[in-house]
C-alpha cells in the first residue's frame, strides 16, 4: 500500500508541474508620457501556454491625443520599429494586441505608444 501511495504521489506531483509549464504568464507595466505627452495606465503582456502572445492595455489607459500613435515594443529606452503591433486603437480604456509569431516578446523589457508621423515616444512603460 505504501508503494501504491508513493507512486501515485509521484504521477500526482508529475501531472501538476506539468500543468504549471503550461500555464499562462504575464508581466506588467505602467506607462509613462514622454515627448510632453500625457500617456498613463497599465499595461499587460501575457504569454500564452499554446506559444502566442497578447498585449492588453488595461482599462485606465489613457493617451493625451497625437497623430498616427502605434503600439510596440522597445528595449533599454529604443523603440523597434519592426515591432509595430499596429495603430493605438482608442485614446483610452481596455484594448488588446495579438503580438505575431514573428515577435519575441522576451526580446524585449518595454511597451512604447509611438509616433509614427514624428518618430517621437507617446508613452513608454518599462516591463517587469
Amino acid at each position: 500500500m505504501k508503494h501504491l501511495f508513493s507512486a501515485l504521489l509521484v504521477i500526482a506531483l508529475t501531472t501538476l508541474a506539468s500543468f504549471g509549464a503550461l500555464a499562462d504568464s504575464d508581466t506588467r507595466g505602467t506607462f509613462i508620457g514622454k515627448s510632453d505627452h500625457i500617456t498613463t495606465g497599465g499595461v499587460t503582456i501575457v504569454k500564452h501556454a499554446d506559444g502566442t502572445a497578447t498585449v492588453t492595455l488595461e482599462d485606465d489607459f489613457s493617451l493625451d491625443g497625437a497623430p498616427d500613435p502605434r503600439v510596440g515594443f522597445g528595449k533599454d529606452g529604443t523603440f523597434v520599429e519592426a515591432s509595430d503591433l499596429g495603430e493605438l486603437k482608442q485614446l483610452n480604456g481596455k484594448q488588446v494586441y495579438t503580438v505575431p509569431a514573428s515577435i519575441n516578446v522576451d526580446d524585449f523589457n518595454e511597451i512604447y505608444i509611438w509616433c509614427l508621423k514624428f518618430s517621437v515616444p507617446l508613452g513608454v512603460a518599462k516591463l517587469g
